[in-house]
């Protein structure tokens, strides 16, 4: 299977503005976010490509500057997948486009290398995602966050064959007790990674948004909604940690996770 990541990145985020040339800390020194992003593509094992995909100037020379390739997109991308969607029209010919957010620096390789796997074994999978079955530890800091008012992460929920069923910023399923820090779960946290077929990717941008994507502000809720086949792949985190930048307050945990630290529970 011809693949090529494309990362995502712009600069106006609502959330959080700025924040792919967020410096982050780490044992190797301090190196932007969308840097470390792109160090996590390019150790991804059997991608034919990797470019760096964004509207904005100041990424786009801040990241050629340390070696990517930069495909430039428009500034009417509404997510990332839209922004991809431009990346295949402009680069033709790949079998599947995989989407490695620009906030996901912890991303590991196997996590896509399995991705890449699963949709290359199920032939009516449009998309392929990963999930990663949360410990206690990691479904605390999602209510902790929820409640505090910042969006932790997304859960997942799938059913028979890893058919995705529904994704939310809300902790699901509800499960009604509490578990110990390092208990496994039945909640999964949905890793920010995509694998696209290219006719999926195509027609993607051409549905409107619809109500549960406009509520949750959640991408890959289109394909649902749309009808179309989402395939869940279960990654396993093998001892390493996993955590995405989505607030101000995430860049310390990031750093404490690139030390090797453990955050708290």
């Amino acid at each position: 299977m011809k693949a090529l990541i494309a990362i995502p990145a712009r600069y106006a985020s609502t959330r959080y503005p700025g924040k792919p040339l967020v410096a982050l800390k780490g044992p190797d020194g301090e190196k932007t976010l969308i840097r470390r992003s792109w160090e996590a593509a390019m150790a991804v094992q059997g991608i034919d490509r990797v470019v760096v995909a964004t509207d904005d100037a100041r990424i786009a020379d801040h990241a050629a500057g340390f070696g990517a390739e930069v495909v430039m997109t428009s500034s009417d991308a509404r997510n990332g997948t839209e922004r991809c969607a431009e990346v295949a029209a402009q680069l033709p010919g790949y079998d599947a486009i995989v989407n490695l957010q620009g906030d996901a620096p912890l991303t590991p390789a196997w996590f896509v290398e399995d991705l890449l796997r699963g949709l290359a074994a199920d032939p009516a999978a449009e998309i392929a995602t990963p999930v990663l079955r949360c410990d206690g530890r990691a479904v605390s800091g999602f209510l902790a966050d929820r409640r505090a008012g910042r969006v932790g992460g997304t859960t997942a929920v799938f059913g028979a064959g890893g058919r995705g069923l529904y994704f939310s910023k809300e902790v699901i399923p509800y499960t009604g007790r509490d578990y110990a820090p390092d208990e496994p779960t039945p909640v999964f946290h949905h890793v920010g990674v995509y694998a696209y077929r290219p006719a999926a990717l195509a027609a993607y941008p051409s549905w409107p948004i619809g109500p549960l994507e406009t509520l949750e502000g959640l991408e890959q809720l289109r394909f649902l909604e749309n009808g179309r086949a989402v395939l869940c792949v279960e990654v396993e985190a093998k001892g390493r940690q996993f955590w995405e930048l989505n607030n101000p307050s995430d860049v310390p945990v990031i750093e404490a996770m690139l030390r090797g630290d453990l955050p708290e529970g």
